[in-house]
């Protein structure tokens, strides 16, 4: 057997191996029990009465804030605003469904990974279009903002800019449950240079990546095929512009809106690649240099979630896709 046979036998065993190991893994998941009901929250607010307001109220007293009268709510049933916001949720989600299917195989991954996290109660609720915060993972909870949802191209969202509301699709909401458990599960950045930033939301996209299998890259970035395709492309000539640049242990503030957070576009300062570079570059490297230390190195998630930036920047063997 010649050495290009050889090799082409090797990677054709590593290839299967691991599709393998995948395909026993996902059978496990498959068996794990979730108890998933979907609390419209939304639609009872819609039917809100002074009859029965006390009810909802204790029911859901984290939705209703002290500081305002009953009068309050009771007023806001009746505003044309609300009711045209009823009205839309109404038409939009009748069927939660799909919604309900994905996020059950996503809480299986959770529960396969991460044992210790339970069952959250999920409640949909109209939040006034609080983009801001799509998505709320507390004390057990997970509230869904549907309004956030309607689709970019609704007239709800014509005073918001176009980078923002790419994503209030209705088929981000999982991608976006799914970004705020492994947000939580990752903690807050401690390293506050560029390359600690950068392996911060990388390691949150590893993340996505295992809680959703049959998500396409390009839906757990929030990108359109067009901007993954870019990202894809142009992998190494971002890198080489960090490296250049001398980026990665810099501090600069600046760095973080220009690379890594929601924006029109990545601001590397040279025309003819802003004209066409998506926002949050540093992200998908990011997540392109975590992948690499997992497939490079024999560790556990817990590990990967308690090593430093430097560490798995240095051991990861990452080499960007030409």
């Amino acid at each position: 057997m010649n050495s290009a046979r050889l090799l082409k036998f090797i990677i054709l065993f590593c290839v299967f191996y691991s599709c393998g190991k995948e395909n026993e893994i996902e059978k496990k998941i498959a068996k794990i029990p979730v108890e998933l009901e979907i609390e419209r929250f939304d639609e009872l607010f819609a039917g809100l009465t002074q009859e029965n307001l006390p009810d909802l109220k204790k029911e859901y007293p984290f939705l209703f804030s002290e500081k305002y009268a009953d009068s309050i709510w009771l007023n806001r049933t009746k505003d044309t605003v609300q009711l045209e916001v009823n009205k839309e949720l109404s038409a939009k989600f009748s069927d939660l469904s799909k919604e309900k299917e994905e996020l059950y195989s996503l809480f299986q991954h959770l529960k396969y990974y991460f044992p210790e996290i339970k069952d959250p109660r999920i409640i949909t609720i109209a939040s006034d279009v609080d983009y801001r915060n799509k998505i709320v993972v507390s004390k057990g909870l997970l509230i869904i903002s549907l309004d956030t949802y309607l689709g970019k191209d609704h007239h709800f969202y014509e005073a918001i800019q176009k980078y923002l509301k790419q994503n209030f699709e209705r088929d981000q909401i999982v991608p976006d449950v799914a970004s705020a458990y492994a947000k939580n599960l990752v903690g807050p950045i401690r390293d506050r240079s560029f390359l600690g930033n950068l392996i911060s939301f990388g390691k949150e996209l590893y993340l996505k990546d295992l809680l959703l299998p049959k998500a396409d890259a390009a839906r757990k970035m929030g990108y359109t095929e067009e901007q993954y395709e870019w990202v894809m492309a142009n992998e190494e000539q971002i890198w080489r512009y960090f490296i250049d640049k001398q980026l990665l242990y810099s501090t600069d503030s600046e760095l973080m809106p220009r690379f890594l957070y929601p924006a029109p576009f990545s601001k590397f300062y040279l025309e003819e690649i802003d004209k066409e570079a998506p926002d949050r570059v540093g992200q998908f490297i990011g997540w392109r240099i975590v992948t690499s230390y997992m497939q490079n190195n024999n560790v556990s998630l817990r590990q990967l979630l308690l090593a430093d930036a430097e560490t798995i920047f240095n051991t990861s063997k990452y080499k960007p896709a030409r």
